[in-house]
């Protein structure tokens, strides 16, 4: 019997929590032959987890179609603690940067899809998740309106497809309920809609994993939190004082030492009205420096300040993000902020340890 041959088969079986081949997810541990028998342990990080004789019966299944002679014995393992790997219930996603504001109409959403888009245009592996679960506007800006998930069966395991756009997997509420359902939902069904984002959902391998949160504090926030390791945060504010004064809050929710979730940087939006016939004119109608002021108070940088262009209103009304306007100022502009959450998710992780999962008690 052949190791190789039986690595490869065993690469056809699917971690039920993942959705990954269970060999590329690093389960497959101390594989031996000895004569007929195949001994093997498979790291798992619960040996309680859900789907377990599942896993344990695919194993035997596929070593059986290629070696029906074969005694194989599968020993289950709990994951060693300590990496990001064991500490994450989606140890395939790299990073998870939250876009958070103050106060709602400050474009967050806008911002949230133009960042993963660019993110994207840069070459990176890019999911985008809309946890604005009271306004849920990310299926009209990537023209999804009317579209449902599909379902899939992963070792016994029913998970969730995303939708894609633009190369982009997206699950957003906004998908599985009716729009007006969302604004009446409460506290512990959130909390349940947003676990079942990450526990439920088949997402790829990521680098990135952009979640649109809803505006202020709340639920959400804390929920998400709780669930998985999130990297960093993302300010979304305008020019204006009364913007400023609701993001610090959302700021200092990240920043309290039992979440302790580092601020990556502000974006500005609406930073000045530029009107497409004078490109070159700037308005400040909102005032200026709201953007540099966070980021003082944050100890962050700014990533970008996006101009008020009709062409963004536009772009989000009918399914076709600013950022994919090739040469156009807002294009350039939202490719700036993807440039430095890049390089200060870089400068995160080189300098501090992976954000831990927060437990309240």
């Amino acid at each position: 019997m052949d190791k190789d041959q039986i690595i490869k088969t065993l690469r056809q079986v699917r971690d039920p929590q993942t959705g990954r081949d269970i060999v590329a997810a690093g389960m497959v541990q101390d594989l031996e032959i000895e004569g007929d028998n195949i001994n093997f342990k498979l790291a798992v990080p619960s040996l309680q987890m859900q789907g377990k004789a599942e896993l344990n019966f695919a194993c035997l299944g596929a070593i059986a179609e290629v070696y029906p002679q074969a005694n194989v014995n599968v020993h289950f393992m709990m994951r060693t603690p300590g990496s990001q790997e064991s500490t994450s219930i989606v140890p395939h996603i790299k990073n998870i940067i939250a876009v958070a504001s103050g106060k709602g109409g400050v474009g967050k959403s806008t911002v949230a899809v133009n960042l993963a888009l660019g993110l994207r245009q840069l070459g990176a592996r890019v999911g985008l998740m809309d946890a604005d679960v009271y306004g849920p506007s990310i299926p009209t800006m990537l023209g999804l309106v009317g579209q449902r998930p599909k379902v899939k069966d992963v070792t016994g395991a029913v998970k969730m497809v995303p939708l894609e756009a633009y190369g982009l997997p997206v699950i957003s509420i906004g998908n599985i309920i009716e729009p007006d359902q969302a604004v009446v939902l409460r506290g512990p069904r959130l909390a349940a809609i947003i676990k079942q984002f990450f526990n439920d959902v088949l997402w790829d391998e990521l680098d990135y994993l952009i979640v649109d949160l809803p505006p202020g504090t709340g639920d959400v926030q804390l929920t998400l939190v709780q669930t998985v390791p999130v990297t960093g945060v993302v300010l979304v504010t305008t020019p204006q004082e009364v913007a400023l004064a609701d993001a610090i809050k959302a700021m200092n929710m990240f920043l309290l030492p039992q979440i302790n979730v580092p601020i990556l940087g502000v974006v500005e939006n609406m930073a000045w009205f530029t009107p497409a016939e004078l490109p070159e004119n700037k308005y400040f109608i909102f005032g200026q420096g709201g953007g540099k002021k966070l980021a003082r108070e944050s100890r962050s940088v700014l990533l970008g300040q996006i101009p008020l262009v009709q062409s963004i209103r536009e772009g989000g009304d009918s399914g076709i993000p600013a950022v994919l306007e090739t040469g156009s100022i807002v294009s350039a502009a939202f490719l700036e902020v993807a440039k430095n959450t890049l390089r200060q998710v870089a400068v995160r992780n080189e300098l501090m340890a992976p954000t831990q999962v927060v437990k309240m008690g």
